[in-house]
């Protein structure tokens, strides 16, 4: 597995625009192969910013990778750039190959 995540530092005051935004766009993610989740985080208020952070799980790097590449990619970046500047600067990405994932449910031994 692999996780794909981008922090946002979104101006205060654009928190909900910035929301909006995110809610009503249209991501195109599941026509993606490897593709297994989406989630959109706030995290904490600052003096000057809200903390936000988008994460997708993917199946392997190579299924994020091709994403990067994609058609699908292109189209919804286009549509998200195109609006108002929301945010102190680009977002950070950081990429996490996932070593140990332990759901609810224990696994059998094998």
């Amino acid at each position: 597995m692999f996780i794909a995540m981008n922090r946002f530092k979104v101006s205060t005051g654009a928190a909900t625009e910035f929301e909006q935004i995110w809610l009503k766009r249209e991501s195109y993610l599941h026509e993606l192969e490897g593709f297994v989740e989406f989630h959109l985080l706030r995290g904490p208020a600052r003096e000057d910013h809200v903390l936000y952070s988008s994460y997708t799980l993917w199946e392997t790097k190579a299924h994020f990778e091709a994403w990067t590449q994609s058609e699908q990619f292109r189209v919804a970046h286009t549509r998200a750039s195109a609006g108002p500047q929301l945010t102190l600067g680009h977002p950070e990405f950081e990429g996490f190959e996932v070593l140990q994932t332990i759901g609810r449910q224990p696994q059998a031994a094998a």
